[in-house]
Parts: structure tokens; C-alpha cells; sequence
């Protein structure tokens, strides 16, 4: 009997645990996707941190990361993860996430898109956190699509 209930008790706390590992927590989001964009206009001129996610500095998915935190979203710290476990949209609204391929293959940057085609973002070491416009080739050659995290 207690060989069944210890089985059963570590498989119901695998199955949670890989549950939770292919999705995004929301932990009673809170505001809108123009919410979160209005949010990260906050941190423009933060610098650039290499694995940071907060004010002191952020690299790009640390600042997507500590945004949406602030609206109750949970995501991992990786643009990749981000756009893997995200629901895609066409078009992207004002508090979405645009996501690019900036070296290699895959995905390799995101940003908040802010609407006008325009989105902020933490590009790279010696910069602040930014607005870029989507418009220019550099961003419309690495462009990988838009996902909704609120």
C-alpha cells in the first residue's frame, strides 16, 4: 500500500512538473497588453546587463521577463522559451512581443512592441533599453513573429 500512494504520489509530481515546465504562468494577470508597453516606456535608458532582469540592467529577456512580471505574467529568461511557449498572433498590438533572429538560427531577441511598428527593447552590451523601428532591414530581415503574453 505504501509502495502505490509513494508511486502515485511522485508521478502526480512529475506530471505537475512538466505541466508547468511547456507553459506561462499567470498569476491573476493584472492590466492590459498597452499596460505592459507603457511599463517598459519606464525603463528606457536602463543599460544593458548581460543576464539581467531588473533596473539595474537587463539583457533582452530579462526585460521582457521583469515587465510582465509586474502584470502578474511569469516568463522564462530566454527569447527562445518565451516564443516557443507563447500563443502566436499575425498582428502584433501595442504590449505584444516581437521576437528576432539576431545571430545563428532561431530565435535570438525579443522585444515589446509599442505599436507604429515601433518596439522597445535592451539591444546589446554598451546600449540602454530603446525604442528601434521594425521598419529598417536589419529588423525586418531578423523578424521571427509576434506573441501574446496578456
Amino acid at each position: 500500500m505504501f509502495f502505490q500512494l509513494r508511486t502515485m504520489l511522485i508521478f502526480a509530481v512529475a506530471c505537475g512538473l512538466f505541466a508547468a515546465c511547456g507553459s506561462v504562468q499567470t498569476k491573476g494577470s493584472s492590466g492590459s497588453r498597452s499596460d505592459a508597453a507603457a511599463t517598459a516606456k519606464r525603463y528606457l535608458g536602463t543599460p544593458y546587463r548581460y543576464g539581467g532582469s531588473d533596473p539595474r540592467g537587463f539583457d533582452c529577456s530579462g526585460f521582457v521577463l521583469y515587465v510582465f512580471r509586474q502584470h502578474g505574467v511569469a516568463l522564462p529568461h530566454n527569447a527562445a522559451d518565451q516564443f516557443a511557449r507563447l500563443k502566436s498572433v499575425r498582428t502584433p498590438e501595442a504590449g505584444d512581443l516581437v521576437f528576432f533572429n539576431t545571430f545563428g538560427r532561431g530565435v535570438s531577441h525579443v522585444g515589446i512592441y509599442t505599436g507604429k511598428d515601433t518596439f522597445i527593447h535592451s539591444p546589446r552590451e554598451g546600449k540602454t533599453v530603446e525604442y528601434a523601428d521594425m521598419r529598417i532591414d536589419y529588423w525586418r530581415a531578423a523578424y521571427r513573429g509576434a506573441r501574446r503574453a496578456l
